[in-house]
């Protein structure tokens, strides 16, 4: 694995010294003696030769010196200084020159690029382990996705049948009322009509003797029966005038079923037929 930067890192170097050295010994050449020339060349890629060794044994100890590294990368910007002053002296070519100056600072990156890779390289194991764990956390989030899916899909379901069967049961509840009250209208006109309630009062005036049947009209909600007392029976007038107060007694007049019930809870009593008797004729 190391292979995929060292090698670069070396050729990289190889040329770049290589260069360096040529360039040295045609710039510095014609001006001074050719072995002096190639001191200078030697010692430019020794200097930079020797601190790139001593930061790989460095590396390969687990250490770092910064002092290192800045005398490593001084040796390199020389060489890039070198190259370029020969290209804007050179006569001919100077572009060509001047495009691989950069050789020298290019190998010193490969060289920091290894470097990392080193540092962050792991073992075959442990990149197995990762690999397994990276497939374990996306198998997990599959199956919470397609969880989720199957939820808002069931949610969506019930939502509906329940939305369906609000909607059936409001339907019913408003036919159910609209019956109730037409048959709450019809029993308040036959209830209110007077040839009904004399016809009713003389169906129901001694079905049995001492005891007279109640008819009256059913209650929306929950009664409690007031249980009747026990007291003197009232004549008519006396039930007149007791009748007439109960309604006055609270502006606007009392309905009938409000007064009965104040009538009885006030602990009089009077049959329901009598009672009604009295309110149409104070009414």
């Amino acid at each position: 694995m190391n292979a995929k930067t060292v090698l670069p890192a070396v050729a990289m170097t190889a040329v770049s010294m290589v260069l360096t050295l040529a360039v040295v010994m045609m710039w510095l050449g014609g001006a001074v003696p050719w072995p002096v020339a190639l001191v200078v060349g030697l010692g430019i890629d020794g200097g930079w030769l020797a601190t790139l060794a001593y930061e790989r044994r460095l590396a390969a100890q687990g250490d770092h010196s910064p002092v290192v590294t800045a005398v490593g990368w001084s040796f390199g910007l020389i060489a890039t200084a070198v190259l370029v002053a020969h290209a804007l002296t050179a006569e001919h070519s100077a572009g060509a020159w001047l495009a691989v100056a950069w050789l020298p600072v290019a190998a010193k990156a490969l060289w920091l690029v290894h470097g990392l890779w080193e540092r962050t390289a792991l073992t075959p194991s442990a990149l197995g382990a990762i690999r397994g764990i990276q497939q374990e956390a996306r198998d997990e989030a599959a199956v919470a996705r397609a969880r989720l899916r199957a939820e808002a899909a069931t949610e969506e379901t019930r939502l509906t049948a329940v939305t369906q069967a609000g909607a059936r049961v409001a339907r019913v509840q408003a036919r159910t009322a609209d019956t109730l009250a037409g048959a709450w209208s019809t029993l308040e006109r036959a209830r209110a009509g007077e040839d009904t309630g004399r016809a009713l009062t003389s169906v129901t005036a001694r079905v049995t003797p001492g005891v007279t049947s109640h008819w009256q009209l059913p209650v929306w909600g929950p009664t409690e029966p007031v249980p009747a007392l026990e007291g003197p029976a009232l004549t008519d007038a006396e039930l007149d005038a007791l009748v007439d107060s109960i309604r006055h007694s609270q502006t606007p007049a009392l309905s009938y079923r409000e007064m009965a019930v104040r009538f009885r809870a006030a602990g009089h009593s009077a049959s329901e037929v009598r009672l009604r008797a009295a309110w149409k004729r104070v009414a």
